[in-house]
């Protein structure tokens, strides 16, 4: 391990070593998966990590997050989120993420409950999240969530080279985010669309891509693709029909599109205007 991989490990143990218990928010992503990981080599049994069985989890994810928590020996406590049943959070407005967060907060302190000692709920924010408009962070601050990653200093790329380093299989994992955040700004949130968009996304996983988002528009499928694997396609006629077909008999879109940009996180939020993100971007 070279100096700044083990300078940014130690602070990071030295940022948990403060907490007598720790409830980390974990979903498998490697954020989350590794900050629960580091969690359990400092605390051992003092620490759980919580997933909530969501609609706007794809099933694969939640497989995979179960089995690297199981192969890890990580505690883990699966909880029920209801976000669906919430008004503000269906009506998937520039908030929504803000609502779901505070369902899944509120959720975990109900279980914090039922644990011994002080436990402090923490989750998987890192240093480069400060830079795009993300209202789930105030939900956090709301709810007195801890950041360790963030409190250590640790960037999305220190955070992958130590999970390389650790030998974890989440290292090298595409960036992930919930079901919802495919779905456009005023389109209401649905059970039927999240599945849409996770059948959809698993179609293109199936023809072998391995970066994609699959944003929903009713009737419109735009499909966003890493550029570093466009760059190695041959988007040939015959390979467009696959996709297409792929997509339509998974999701049953009406029409599929093929987004140029190619795969960039945050691309809804493109559509907002400034005065709906204007208010959240300094919020802490």
């Amino acid at each position: 391990m070279n100096a700044e991989l083990q300078s940014a490990q130690q602070a990071l143990e030295r940022e948990l070593s403060r907490y007598e218990r720790v409830a980390v928010a974990y979903s498998g992503g490697v954020d989350s998966a590794y900050l629960a990981w580091a969690t359990y080599q400092v605390l051992g049994d003092r620490m759980v990590a919580v997933i909530a069985d969501s609609a706007s989890l794809a099933r694969a994810d939640f497989d995979e997050a179960i089995a690297f928590a199981e192969a890890h020996t990580i505690p883990l406590r699966i909880v029920r989120t209801d976000e669906l049943s919430q008004p503000a959070y269906v009506r998937n407005d520039a908030q929504r993420c803000f609502h779901c967060k505070d369902e899944l907060f509120r959720v975990m302190e109900v279980l914090m409950k039922e644990l011994p000692g002080n436990t402090t709920l923490a989750y998987g924010r890192n240093v480069d999240d400060a830079g795009d408009f993300r209202p789930g962070q105030q939900a956090a601050a709301m709810h007195k969530v801890a950041a360790p990653l963030v409190d250590a200093g640790l960037t999305k790329s220190l955070i992958r080279a130590l999970a390389q380093e650790a030998g974890l299989s989440v290292a090298q994992k595409p960036a992930a985010a919930c079901l919802a955040s495919r779905i456009e700004y005023g389109r209401e949130v649905t059970a039927e669309a999240l599945l849409q968009v996770e059948s959809a996304e698993a179609a293109l996983h199936a023809l072998g891509f391995r970066q994609v988002r699959v944003r929903h528009h009713g009737e419109i499928a735009r499909i966003e693709i890493a550029r570093e694997e466009l760059a190695g396609l041959q988007l040939d006629l015959a390979l467009l029909d696959r996709i297409t077909a792929s997509v339509r008999e998974a999701a049953a879109f009406k029409f599929v599109t093929l987004d140029t940009a190619g795969y960039r996180t945050g691309s809804m939020n493109a559509l907002l205007p400034i005065t709906s993100i204007a208010p959240m971007a300094h919020a802490s």
